[in-house]
């Protein structure tokens, strides 16, 4: 159970807009797992959080409890990937693996080997060559992390194994395979 005011770091996941300057995000962290935190006045042209809370930034925040939702109160950005946002190819893919992470976690359920992956996966993306293996190796990690296939057993096709694990076909993943495979 957290607790009524904490602190930790994450990346963002997702974002969408929330009444008329609110955001609610979705982030992976270090310490809670999957949490959605709304940050209010996130959209006001003036905001302190605007800038930071940008999909797949590494940010630390702090979060009080809310009645339903947590509030995000700070966040500054520990890294933007910035040599990522360099390429269209490199973003679609840094995506894809946000979108991956969102849908096969659940709330609430903290593991930070699946943050630590994806910790690593971003810092490869950097200065990655070959997107497509970079890509099939990121889903093949993740699946044995989370325990959905054994270790050190071959995975000859992980984007099959995990759309019948999510049972639900990825948007970005159209995308990120063409951005990869060109």
């Amino acid at each position: 159970m957290k607790p009524h005011s904490y602190s930790s770091e994450g990346i963002v996941l997702t974002r969408r807009n929330f009444g008329e300057a609110d955001r609610i995000l979705v982030l992976y962290t270090k310490d809670h797992g999957k949490v959605s935190l709304l940050a209010k006045g996130a959209r006001r042209l003036k905001s302190k959080k605007r800038g930071h809370i940008e999909v797949f930034n590494k940010i630390k925040f702090h979060a009080v409890s809310g009645r339903g939702i947590d509030i995000i109160t700070e966040a500054e950005v520990a890294d933007d990937f910035k040599k990522i946002r360099e390429s269209l190819k490199k973003v679609s893919l840094a995506y894809y693996l946000m979108e991956v992470v969102g849908r096969i976690t659940r709330e609430g359920e903290d593991n930070d080997q699946v943050y630590r992956l994806l910790i690593n996966f971003l810092g490869k993306l950097k200065s990655a060559k070959k997107l497509k293996e970079l890509r099939l190796n990121f889903v093949a990690e993740l699946l044995v992390t989370l325990g959905y296939w054994p270790k050190g057993k071959d995975l000859s096709a992980p984007d099959a194994k995990l759309e019948e694990i999510i049972e639900h076909q990825l948007f970005s993943e159209r995308v990120g395979k063409r951005m990869t495979e060109a």
